[in-house]
């Protein structure tokens, strides 16, 4: 092969741009999805724009360039890597609230209150479960703190059975003591 007939604008710059355009805006795309569902209505539009922009130059490049196999594979890879991105940086964001229900003999009552002093939520109610009465606890954790939670009720003796669920909304009443920019972008990205 003659290096001097190889197109390095074509076989490499080109690829390039693919990639990070496709890698930027799958990322943008992949949050719109989550903010869509947490109920972020001002920032969505913004993010939504920006995205179909980048994807429209992205995919320019790709038709005009339809015979390189570097612009389709860059094409292909930035997809992939801007999808595990968005969900990386949105773990780290970790937006909203979540709900945990657990199931157990009887928790203890000291147990309750220190979640109550840590800021949970907490709402406990009979229920007959498969062996006998049971209580179910529903606790609303801030998502950033859904770790913590987790590490208590693992603490305790027997270890309960719970559940998380997503929460799009968290309304106003006798539950945790949320900052006033709880669902603030600024911020809210959590330390490993």
């Amino acid at each position: 092969m003659n290096f001097s007939d190889f197109d390095l604008i074509a076989w490499v710059l080109i690829p390039v741009l693919i990639f990070f355009a496709r890698l930027v805006d799958v990322t943008l795309a992949t949050l719109r999805h989550i903010l869509v569902f947490r109920g972020m209505k001002k920032v969505v539009p913004f993010l939504a724009f920006i995205e179909i922009l980048i994807w429209t130059l992205a995919i320019t490049q790709v038709m005009e360039n339809l015979s390189n196999t570097a612009a389709l594979l860059a094409w292909a890879l930035g997809f992939s890597v801007g999808t595990y991105l968005g969900m990386i940086i949105e773990e780290r964001l970790a937006l909203g609230h979540q709900l945990v229900r657990v199931i157990h003999q009887k928790m203890p009552s000291d147990f309750i209150e220190s979640l109550k002093e840590s800021g949970y939520g907490v709402t406990s109610l009979g229920a007959h479960g498969a062996f006998g009465q049971v209580d179910i606890s529903l606790i609303v954790s801030p998502r950033k703190r859904l770790g913590q939670l987790l590490k208590m009720l693992n603490q305790m003796t027997p270890q309960p059975f719970y559940t998380v669920e997503d929460v799009r909304t968290v309304g106003a009443g006798a539950g945790p003591t949320l900052p006033a920019n709880s669902f603030a972008l600024a911020g809210a990205l959590k330390k490993k």
